[in-house]
């Protein structure tokens, strides 16, 4: 299972190669202002080389442990994957165990080459003992596996996703301190489906797009859009307002529901987010058939 996974890792090793190399990339910033810094002299006992080295330990460091469970498993869940690893005669345990060990040996085969080049060129200073090179792959291996157990557990809690956001849901709007109308409440949902719509219509139209760019990740430019919605549109700048509503309709998916739910919402804000939702659902749908007219297998 390990040998499969990683088979089909490699076929896509560039991207995994760039995802190494951004991980390498804050140590090795701190590696040229704490060694500049030093120059001839110490810095907190720490000479040049001596700082090369922990840097570059840490580079190493800093891949051996790091586990992707935490959003890989929830992803299986929330996107019904789960369904055919259960029908799998083994746990869905070990598949998520043998991509976890495929992926560190695709991983190292940038790492280790290129932790190596720097060590050639900035020529670290360190003094390694036979007892501290044992001790070493242990606590690497203890490190790793309580990052994998926790990345599992916590990705595990998307089985109670709706539960969970339920809990939520209720318990602010118990502390609103206000009662609830009928009329709140019919607004609320259709403001939420209004923007379920425009979320699935976005992830469609994103879709489609693979089909005339398929290396570009759209959904990873949408996500870092996405996370505008951690606050509401009112708190930024004023000319942001109505990008965040209409054009980037982030705001339309969280804070528009919010205020249905709080009593704010304007009878004209609602009807635009279901406008806009149909809108949106409909130049997906039809982006979306127009790039699976250009789709060809690789068989055709």
């Amino acid at each position: 299972m390990i040998r499969a996974t990683w088979l089909s890792w490699v076929q896509h090793r560039g991207f995994f190669f760039l995802l190494a190399f951004g991980w390498m990339i804050p140590p090795l910033i701190y590696l040229f202002v704490w060694s500049t810094a030093a120059g001839a002299g110490t810095v907190g006992g720490f000479t040049r080389g001596q700082f090369v080295a922990y840097y570059l330990v840490l580079i190493m460091v800093n891949q051996l442990p790091y586990s992707q469970t935490n959003w890989t498993v929830g992803d299986i869940i929330r996107y019904g994957g789960m369904n055919q690893l259960l029908l799998r005669p083994l746990s869905p345990f070990f598949d998520t165990l043998s991509s976890e060990v495929a992926g560190k040996v695709v991983y190292m085969l940038f790492a280790i080459p290129a932790t190596g080049l720097l060590a050639l060129v900035l020529r670290p200073e360190a003094e390694i003992t036979t007892v501290n090179a044992l001790a070493f792959v242990p606590v690497v291996l203890m490190a790793w596996a309580l990052r994998f157990l926790w990345g599992y557990a916590l990705a595990l809690l998307a089985l109670l996703d709706l539960v969970l956001g339920l809990g939520v849901l209720v318990a602010a709007a118990l502390r609103l301190g206000a009662t609830l109308t009928l009329v709140d409440v019919i607004a609320f949902l259709a403001s939420l489906l209004a923007g379920l719509v425009i979320l699935y219509a976005i992830l469609l139209a994103f879709a489609g797009l693979v089909f005339w760019s398929p290396g570009f990740l759209f959904t990873w430019l949408f996500d870092a859009f996405f996370q505008m919605a951690r606050y509401p549109v009112g708190r930024y700048p004023g000319w942001l307002r109505p990008v965040l509503t209409w054009v980037v309709p982030v705001g339309v998916m969280t804070t528009v529901p919010a205020q249905a739910l709080s009593g704010d919402l304007s009878v004209g804000v609602l009807v635009g987010s279901l406008a806009l939702a149909g809108v949106l659902f409909g130049a997906a749908t039809w982006l979306f058939r127009t790039g699976l007219r250009r789709y060809a297998s690789a068989s055709s």
